[in-house]
């Protein structure tokens, strides 16, 4: 089994990132998280995922 990370600032660069790599994988899982930081008065968001595959 192998592991590949993923963080992008934007969810929908995220979704293109993993089904760009995962075409030709045989994938076991993927697990998704976001973060959320505020600075001043800007909120900064982290999208990440773990995928698990073969």
């Amino acid at each position: 089994m192998k592991v590949k990370v993923f963080d992008e600032c934007h969810e929908k660069d995220l979704e293109n990132s993993i089904n760009e790599f995962i075409l030709d994988k045989n994938v076991i899982d993927i697990k998704f998280n976001v973060s959320i930081a505020i600075s001043g008065e800007e909120q900064l968001y982290c999208f990440s995922a773990l995928i698990m595959y073969k």
